[in-house]
């Protein structure tokens, strides 16, 4: 999941050195989302996993 959103994030950095800003917004936008879910799933397995039996 954290690679996604590190492809998107170099994406962003290249269209936006390149001038293309729309689309660099939306790497950027991607990235930021990819980033948040993978946080998001990363926390519910944490709690999910500790459980004792």
């Amino acid at each position: 999941m954290f690679r996604w959103g590190i492809i998107f994030l170099v994406i962003a950095l290249i269209a936006g050195a390149l001038g293309f800003g729309g689309m660099a917004g939306t790497a950027a936008w991607a990235a930021k989302l990819v980033f948040v879910v993978g946080i998001i799933i990363f926390i519910i397995s944490l709690i999910t996993g500790r459980r004792a039996p």
